[in-house]
């Protein structure tokens, strides 16, 4: 398989890690949309949302538990924004499902 996310957790890749455990590993976007600019990223390949099942769901749960762990130890649990993109037409450019944990300036909506 030749998954970007898939290298950056064999250790193929570097990354500038934030969180690792089992199943979720945390790092810096490298290229930030925020000042604070974090990707969550299942160990596990998932393509995206779409595939999000009984059997898997728990590893999505597990990234949003991490989330909120992050945000509260770098000091920006009262204002941030999680957001997946799911899908060409969404803007997903890697195919392999992931969070932008982003926080530190105001966002708008919807985009922003």
């Amino acid at each position: 398989m030749d998954c970007l996310f898939c290298k950056i957790v064999n250790g193929e890749i570097p990354s500038s890690k934030v969180y690792e455990d089992d199943t979720v590993l945390a790092f810096n976007d490298i290229n930030p949309e925020a000042p604070v600019h974090i990707l969550l990223i299942p160990k596990t390949h998932i393509t995206s949302m779409a595939e999000i099942n009984g059997e898997n769901s728990i590893v999505v749960a597990h990234i949003f538990e991490v989330a909120a762990q992050i945000a509260r130890e770098k000091g920006f649990a009262d204002g941030f924004r999680v957001v997946s993109n799911c899908g060409d037409s969404a803007g997903q450019t890697v195919k392999h499902l992931h969070f932008h944990l982003m926080a530190g300036r105001d966002f708008g909506w919807p985009a922003g």
